[in-house]
């Protein structure tokens, strides 16, 4: 009796931030997929699986190892970076997986954006500042569409976390200021974030592209930009406020 193939997210990089679960899931796997450009190695350390690196497979060679062994019995494991529901292209393989008549799970993953805010000690909702997260990417090979546009996202003013995009500074830089942000808007970009060699650069929006030139960071980076990474002690919750009334506390 088939199994069903479990889509792991292996979290941002460092491997203790793999769930319970993802890492019960790849010790007991017989067949390990993962995301061999982007996944830290250092997790498929000591497990017993045969393992696959689909860094140069398309869809139809990453299906013809996991469907043959899910009929044969085995336990196979697909093993994403970060959370496979963000930017994972999991959808295809699941569509197909449909299709096959084949069962599925999938257990989530910390996203580089969490681990980018955890590493710059943020927090990225601030009362009376923005209540609002953003994950989204800027148009390159492939296309974003044009109600998306960070310039568009931009006359928001949450907190915005971009992926993909850090080889287009100039490019990203530009269509925010002119969608609305202030050219002394914080920005930070995170460059594998939660890794042993995790390099942040930060700045703001008048000078971060330079910065950015500057370094070696090219890809593998995810830029954090709003109002939410300014150093201001303003603004508080009410959460912990001692005057403030809730279901566990009368002010």
């Amino acid at each position: 009796m088939s199994q069903p193939i479990v889509f792991v997210g292996a979290g941002a990089g460092d491997p203790e931030l793999i769930t319970l679960k993802g890492r019960k899931m790849l010790d007991e796997a017989d067949v390990i997929v993962y995301a061999g450009s982007l996944v830290n190695p250092a997790l498929l350390e000591g497990v017993e699986a045969e393992i696959h690196d689909s860094a140069g497979m398309d869809l139809d060679g990453i299906m013809g190892i996991m469907i043959p062994a899910c009929r044969q019995g085995k336990k196979v494991v697909r093993l994403h970076t970060g959370d496979p529901s963000i930017y994972g292209a999991i959808r295809e393989q699941m569509q197909r997986l449909d299709k096959e008549n084949i069962e599925y799970e999938v257990v989530p993953g910390v996203s580089s954006a969490l681990a980018s805010a955890a590493a710059l000690k943020v927090e990225l909702t601030v009362p009376e500042v923005t209540q609002t997260v953003i994950f989204t990417r800027r148009a390159g090979r492939t296309p974003v569409p044009e109600r998306e546009s960070l310039k568009n996202l931009a006359a928001i003013q949450a907190s915005m976390c971009i992926f993909l995009s850090v080889s287009m500074m100039d490019e990203v830089v530009s269509e925010l200021t002119s969608g609305g942000y202030a050219v002394d808007t914080p920005i930070a970009v995170v460059e594998k974030a939660s890794w042993p060699e995790q390099h942040i650069v930060r700045g703001t929006l008048a000078d971060i592209a330079d910065k950015i030139e500057n370094s070696e960071i090219r890809k593998t980076a995810m830029i954090v930009v709003g109002k939410a990474l300014a150093d201001d002690d303003s603004a508080a919750s009410k959460l912990y406020d001692a005057g403030f009334s809730h279901g566990y506390r009368a002010g």
